[in-house]
C-alpha cells in the first residue's frame, strides 16, 4: 500500500504539472487516480477531494496567469453568472442521482469530453484557416447568453464529475468570447478559482457522516496530495508561458482531452 500511495502521489504531482499550463483542473485524471490507485469509491467524499486538488491547481496556476494578465475580465464576469449557479445545482444532482453515480458519471465524462475534442478541434481548424494576425479587437463580439449558458453546463459538470471543467470553460471561452488561447486558459483558470470553492462547500454541505469519517481517517494524505498538487501547478504554469506557444497548449489540450476519452470508453466499456 505505501508504494501504490508513493505512486499516485507523484501521478498527483505530474498531473497538476500538465494541467496547469491548459487551463484545466486536473479532476478528470484526479478521480481515476484515486479511484484506481486507491480504491476509493466514486461519491462525494471522492468528489470533494478531487475538487480540493483542482482548486489548489486552479489557484496555483491561476493567480501566475493572472500576473502576466493572461485572462479576459469581460469574459470571466459574464460567465461566472452561469458557472456558480450551475456548480450548486450540481451538487443537486449528485445527491438526487446517489447510488447510480457510478456509471452516470462515466457517461456524462465521455458525453462532455467529446464535445470539447469536437469544440477545440473546429476552433484550432478555424485559426490555421484565418492566419491573418488577429490581435484581439475592440469590436470583438461576445457572445453573452450563450457564453453564460456553456459556464453554466461547465459548473454543473464541475460539481457532478468533480472537475475544474475547463475541458468545457476553454472551448466555450475561445468559441463564444473571442479570446485567444492563453487568455482563455487564464480565464477558465479564474472561473476555477471562483466555481470550485463553491462547489466543494456544496458538497460537504450533503455528506453524509460516513464520509466525514473517510475524509478524517484520511485527511493527512489529502494535505500531502494538496502540497504536491501546489507544487506541480505553479511549475507546470510557469513552464507553460515560458516555453509552449498558444498553438502548442492547443494541440497538447486536445491530445490530452483524447486520452482520457479513450480511458473512460473502455473503462465503462469493460463496467
Amino acid at each position: 500500500m505505501i508504494i501504490e500511495t508513493l505512486v499516485i502521489s507523484l501521478g498527483v504531482f505530474i498531473v497538476a504539472f500538465l494541467f496547469a499550463p491548459l487551463g484545466m483542473g486536473g479532476g478528470m485524471i484526479f478521480v481515476p487516480l484515486l479511484h484506481y490507485g486507491l480504491g476509493w469509491e466514486i461519491n462525494g467524499a471522492l468528489f470533494a477531494v478531487s475538487l480540493s486538488l483542482t482548486a489548489v491547481v486552479s489557484w496555483g496556476s491561476g493567480l501566475a496567469h493572472r500576473k502576466e494578465q493572461h485572462y479576459d475580465d469581460e469574459a470571466l464576469k459574464l460567465g461566472l453568472r452561469g458557472a456558480i449557479p450551475g456548480a450548486i445545482l450540481g451538487v443537486v444532482i449528485v445527491v438526487l442521482i446517489g447510488e447510480k453515480m457510478d456509471s452516470v458519471f462515466k457517461v456524462l465524462s465521455i458525453v462532455m469530453i467529446s464535445w470539447a475534442i469536437y469544440k477545440t478541434a473546429m476552433k484550432m481548424k478555424i485559426d490555421s484557416e484565418s492566419k491573418e494576425e488577429k490581435k484581439e479587437k475592440e469590436s470583438r463580439e461576445i457572445q453573452h447568453i450563450p457564453l453564460q449558458i456553456g459556464s453554466g453546463i461547465g459548473g454543473v459538470l464541475s460539481s457532478v464529475l468533480a472537475v475544474g471543467a475547463g475541458v468545457i470553460y476553454v472551448p466555450v471561452i475561445r468559441t463564444f468570447a473571442d479570446v485567444e488561447p492563453r487568455k482563455a486558459i487564464g480565464t477558465s483558470l479564474h472561473y476555477m478559482m471562483v466555481v470550485v470553492p463553491v462547489a466543494i462547500f456544496a458538497h460537504l454541505l450533503t455528506l453524509p457522516s460516513q464520509m466525514y469519517s473517510k475524509l478524517g481517517e484520511e485527511f493527512l494524505l489529502i494535505l500531502i496530495f494538496m502540497a504536491l498538487t501546489l507544487l506541480g501547478s505553479r511549475h507546470g504554469a510557469k513552464y507553460g508561458m515560458k516555453y509552449l506557444s498558444e498553438e502548442q497548449l492547443m494541440k497538447i489540450f486536445l491530445g490530452v482531452i483524447i486520452v482520457v476519452a479513450v480511458r473512460y470508453v473502455t473503462d465503462l466499456i469493460g463496467f
